[in-house]
């Protein structure tokens, strides 16, 4: 229990500082909102991408790309605090404790999933507005999924933030990197359909796995038997992903030029 309790302080630590601020809660849920109210409803009726399942329509599909925004965007909105925290000369205290970067990193990564968790699954309530509505194991798995992904984008995030010495320049290379990830995740388009240098791009892109394992459980009326291998494939493909992610912001972390500890 005294291991995880100086971890467990720091992912608490991001939940308050959360809590405090309600403009968070606003920006990383409504912007993705407004995107699918309007995209969905303006583009439903002259933009019907090939590959597109039959009985699918553009804001169905466009539902689970809105949801992993929302996760992207709270991803971002917290690992910017690690350049907050280097400024105001809290991260460097953090670092001479008795406490591996590791941890630390892993308390901050534990902290941006928490808070992308919760604003994704407010969103995904909001399903039935789609005409979605994933049975108990659909949703149980989607959760997985999404905690996965939520993992994935907070330790991009933080190999990012760990080395970025302004705010300005955090955003510059987040929205470089995470937007065109989002876009070739199948989040505004099918792979089908597009030409073939594109379709690798999509198909090397960390997300686009467990993109495509949340659209087969929030398209499907069922989750039929064939799907199962898919979806396990795609679900540990988008955890080897995480793994990768993490172990990158662990190393950013130890090669970061704030102090040692």
């Amino acid at each position: 229990m005294a291991f995880w309790s100086k971890p467990g302080a720091l992912w608490w630590r991001e939940i308050t500082r959360f809590r405090r601020q309600r403009s968070r809660l606003l920006g990383a849920l409504l912007q993705p909102l407004v995107f699918w109210l309007l995209l969905g409803a303006g583009l439903k009726a002259s933009f019907r991408p090939a590959g597109l399942a039959p009985g699918v329509s553009y804001v169905r599909y466009f539902y689970a790309g809105v949801l992993v925004l929302v996760l992207l965007f709270t991803a971002i909105f917290s690992t910017i605090s690690v350049v907050e925290d280097r400024r105001q000369g809290y991260l460097q205290g953090v670092l001479v404790a008795p406490i591996g970067r590791g941890l630390v990193v892993l308390a901050q990564a534990a902290g941006a999933t928490t808070l992308a968790m919760a604003e994704g699954v407010i969103f995904l309530l909001l399903g039935p507005l789609a005409g979605i509505s994933p049975g108990p194991w659909q949703a149980a798995w989607a959760l997985v999924v999404m905690a996965v992904l939520a993992f994935t984008l907070s330790s991009v995030g933080l190999a990012i933030a760990w080395r970025i010495e302004s705010t300005q320049g955090f955003h510059t290379v987040m929205n470089l990197i995470l937007i065109p990830l989002w876009l070739l995740s199948g989040a505004f388009f099918p792979a089908a359909g597009t030409p073939l240098w594109l379709r690798w791009a999509m198909r090397l892109d960390p997300l686009s796995w467990g993109m495509s394992a949340l659209q087969r459980l929030l398209l499907a009326p069922a989750l039929a038997t064939p799907g199962w291998s898919e979806l396990l494939r795609e679900t540990v493909v988008a955890a080897l992903f995480a793994a990768l992610a993490f172990a990158a912001a662990v190393a950013s972390a130890h090669r970061s030029p704030v102090g040692a500890p």
